[in-house]
């Protein structure tokens, strides 16, 4: 279940938030982790109890290494990774690697592998991030493991963030997993409210308007496709996974808000980027946290020679782009970003310095072409849509036939995307929902346009067959 469908935004979320708000206190974590568990099921039922005795697994094999000294503290930490990395090899690549060694079989003239296909489960990417963080913090000392098998599973499942983030890391929220007091205001549950809302208005009517446009135009056959289409369909589809998953985002933490929770965040206007460096702390920050904490600096980070940085570099981006997906094209996106990193290292963050705001161009067209590998179907596919949009034939008809109600949203896209690079407009977005107590004036405001925000959402929900979720399958 998605958080922008009818059963979600009128049944589940309501229904779920109306008895967390009457539980008393100590039944809040109760209620939140039935729900949890609820919604996780909804999608997912064939995986739970694989998933929950993972969960019990890890749970006590981190207590035993917290009692443990010397190298069976390793051992202990080596298994909790094996466990959870093992399963995440197994249920997203197994089908990856037999079907590449399959058709290596086929080339030398042997026969073809034929296996049941291993089934994907929901979220299983992000989950397992925050099993390794927990073990990996335990470990470190950053926190000691929790004494409550359930609040460790409630860290685990917490709905809000389940399915595709934030990542939310064990030291960040392990207070709040047994007291969210401190956080249990009305002010929060309005701004919460509100962060929810902007991100459903951000996915359905935005997001939703643009891919439907970009999904026709990256299924064109070749022959169909010009230069300008294929551009137009590629920044399309720029914005469309932009105001797609920084949504999501934005709805988990605004749920988290209105429950107690303060979730980091995910997003953080990326396409004012000056370079790809900059883009990538600007963009699914999480994650990119995550990999600098837990595999770039425990391989040296910035502490090695040139030649071993740059390896390092590639080598992250390279499991990046791999976690995001099973596929050629992805490796190859993880491939592309990795090297503009490097080159930012070696002379473009001082191209950048020269040109100021206007490196915010050829920083945008980077990241333009990169989307192409990720959205393409294929590797083959995205080269040959890459092919078409760098071809010189430019005809003036081929962006006839396009509706109003794409350009205006477009347009749209484009201005909430970019505005930020004026610094007062995004001085002004990172402080306007952070001072507490809210003004009564603000909370008037914000109220007002949550109302309107949300009719007009619902309105699209409800009418509307065309609602996928990009990061679902992740």
């Amino acid at each position: 279940m998605v958080f922008s469908s009818t059963l979600f935004l009128f049944y589940f979320l309501p229904g779920f938030l109306l008895l967390y708000f009457l539980a008393p206190t100590r039944l809040k974590n109760a209620v939140a982790l039935i729900g949890s568990l609820l919604f996780y099921a909804w999608g997912g039922l064939n995986f739970l109890a694989l998933f929950l005795g993972s969960v019990v697994l890890n749970f006590y094999l981190i207590r035993l290494m917290d009692a443990a000294m010397g190298w069976q503290k390793r051992i202990y930490l080596t298994s909790s990774i094996l466990l959870n990395v093992g399963m995440l090899f197994y249920f997203k690549y197994a089908n990856f690697f037999l079907g590449n060694l399959s058709e290596v079989k086929t080339a030398l003239g042997g026969e073809a592998l034929h296996w049941q296909q291993v089934v994907l489960p929901i979220g299983i990417s992000f989950f397992t991030f925050e099993k390794l963080t927990y073990s990996i913090d335990v470990y470190r000392g950053v926190n000691r493991p929790l004494r409550s098998f359930w609040d460790f599973l409630l860290y685990i499942m917490l709905f809000p963030k389940m399915i595709a983030g934030p990542i939310v890391r064990f030291h960040e929220i392990a207070e709040q997993l047994q007291d969210r007091s401190a956080f249990d205001t009305v002010d929060q549950k309005l701004a919460g409210l509100f962060r929810f809302v902007i991100g459903l208005a951000k996915k359905v009517l935005i997001a939703n308007a643009l891919g439907q446009e970009a999904d026709r135009i990256f299924q064109l056959n070749p022959a169909e496709l010009s230069a300008p289409l294929a551009w137009l369909g590629a920044v399309a589809y720029t914005f469309q996974i932009y105001f797609d998953f920084s949504g999501y985002s934005d709805m988990a933490i605004g749920i988290g808000r209105m429950l107690g929770f303060q979730f980091p965040e995910n997003f953080n206007n990326p396409y004012i980027s000056r370079s790809i460096t900059e883009f990538w702390q600007r963009w699914h920050i999480t994650l990119g946290r995550w990999m600098r904490d837990y595999l770039y600096i425990p391989l040296g980070g910035n502490r090695v020679k040139p030649a071993r940085l740059y390896l390092n570099l590639w080598t992250v981006f390279l499991l990046s782009g791999f976690w995001h997906g099973a596929a050629w094209n992805f490796v190859a996106w993880g491939a592309f970003h990795g090297l503009f990193l490097i080159l930012d290292r070696l002379f473009q963050l001082r191209l950048s310095r020269l040109l100021g705001p206007l490196s915010i161009v050829p920083t945008f067209l980077i990241t333009v072409v990169g989307w192409v590998l990720f959205r393409a179907e294929s590797l083959s596919a995205a080269l040959a849509y890459l092919g078409t949009m760098f071809r010189l034939d430019w005809p003036s008809h081929s962006l006839v036939g396009l509706s109003p109600e794409f350009w205006t949203t477009l347009g749209l896209a484009a201005t909430l995307s970019f505005m930020a690079a004026l610094p007062r407009v995004e001085r002004w977005e990172l402080g306007w929902l952070t001072a507490e107590p809210m003004p009564l004036r603000r909370a008037i405001g914000l109220g007002l346009l949550t109302v309107v925000l949300f009719l007009l959402s619902a309105s699209y929900v409800v009418s509307s067959t065309f609602n996928p979720f990009i990061y679902f399958r992740f």
